[in-house]
């Protein structure tokens, strides 16, 4: 195992570049200096990334993050841990590299995200269980949704929530029926015909209806219908394209003993104490993103109440209130790991770079007593993700990712 020391730090040269990595140095007050080094350090031809990671989520980041420190910081059979989990980037990650996966996140959304592509079925599967359903009857909708969805779509998708919703409530749901879950509210709005609704802004970011019929009016569009059925069966294809049975083989070892977590990443109880080798994470970045609003749709067809979720969420508005929930973070994460275990929190780029959150995250590590090894900056090429987020170039964007790596001493 390739573990990340200062020295190998300093001596490591990219397999692109003969150029070592930039070493600057950030000065902690009243704490050791911890270097801070900045370059590429991935590319998105490094290892291309798998297609079951292409489900879209609200600032979720690359995998090629995660596989970064699960390849150097652990070992097959280690434990891998995420406690902000998203759409579940790092437990699919790890679990396509053979490691035992721990996932937390405060919304249900995280777990109907994450965990069918671990447990994931078979195309044919999801064929059989589709043509076996009925989407004609009519049912009433209690929401008005006829902005984004023609009424035979909304037929068909009002049909399906009922059947996965009682299949939920019956605890008679498998991995079919999560997968097709999944699927489906990766696939309820979005700007291409590959989704159920009209043209509208991306699938990570709902509008709300009446931003909707702003769209609608000003594009001069009315909803066209789109087959549930197909474009389902279409994107179950697209992800598994290049899983592998050897992919599909440790993903499912993986799912047998994954565990799935719904709750504050400042109080994880039902992870053992010393138990995990890496955690690779990337929290809140103060109010950059709000969450239940981008996400009202996808809470609906679940049945999640996006407003309660909201309210639980860590959206500090000041450093000093992220500071706050960062911190009881951190002492968690020190009571979970083991001796000689690892940290990447990933902190991004926010307000235009003006606050470093790096800067804020390495003494908050070493005050819950773990040694911050260095301070890693990514820089790469302006992304397409961040270009969905409406930023139009790189000055503006999140162009950078910060990253404080923690080690607990053995």
């Amino acid at each position: 195992m390739l573990q990340i020391t200062r020295r190998s730090l300093e001596e490591r040269r990219t397999r692109h570049t003969r150029a070592p990595l930039q070493r600057k140095e950030l000065f902690l007050e009243g704490s050791p200096q911890v270097p801070v080094y900045e370059e590429e350090l991935w590319t998105a031809k490094q290892r291309q990334a798998s297609s079951i990671h292409e489900v879209s989520y609200r600032a979720c980041f690359k995998p090629q993050l995660p596989a970064y420190f699960i390849e150097r910081l652990s070992s097959e059979g280690d434990v891998v841990y995420d406690p902000f989990s998203g759409r579940g980037t790092t437990a699919v990650e790890a679990a396509l590299r053979g490691r035992r996966v721990i996932a937390n996140d405060i919304s249900p959304l995280s777990a109907i995200f994450a965990r069918p592509r671990l447990e994931m079925p078979h195309v044919s599967e999801v064929d059989a269980r589709l043509n076996a359903l009925d989407l004609d009857q009519k049912v009433r909708p209690a929401l008005d949704l006829s902005m984004f969805f023609h009424a035979d779509t909304e037929r068909e998708l009002l049909n399906l929530r009922a059947y996965l919703n009682a299949r939920r409530r019956s605890r008679s749901e498998d991995c079919i029926d999560r997968w097709i879950r999944m699927v489906a509210t990766n696939r309820l709005t979005g700007h291409s015909p590959g989704f159920f609704s009209v043209y509208t802004l991306p699938p990570n970011q709902a509008v709300s209806a009446e931003g909707q019929l702003r769209i609608n009016e000003r594009l001069e569009q009315k909803p066209q219908y789109r087959n549930i059925r197909e474009l389902i069966l279409k994107k179950s294809i697209q992800l598994q394209g290049d899983v592998t049975a050897a992919d599909r083989d440790r993903l499912r070892r993986a799912a047998s003993h994954a565990q799935f977590v719904e709750g504050s990443a400042a109080s994880s109880k039902a992870i053992r104490d010393r138990s995990v080798q890496l955690t690779v994470t990337s929290p809140p970045f103060l109010d950059v993103v709000q969450y239940s609003k981008d996400n009202w749709l996808r809470c609906w067809f679940n049945g999640i109440d996006a407003e309660a979720i909201g309210r639980r969420m860590t959206m500090s508005k000041t450093v000093e209130e992220w500071s706050t929930a960062m911190r009881s973070v951190l002492d968690e994460l020190f009571r979970i790991t083991k001796p000689g275990g690892w940290v990447a929190f990933e902190v991004g780029e926010v307000r235009r770079a003006a606050v470093k959150l790096e800067e804020v995250v390495a003494p908050l590590g070493m005050a819950a007593g773990f040694d911050c090894e260095a301070v890693l900056i990514n820089s790469q090429q302006f992304t397409k993700t961040a270009n969905i987020w409406g930023v139009s170039n790189n000055k503006l964007g999140t162009n950078s990712n910060r990253i404080a790596i923690f080690r607990k001493p053995a």
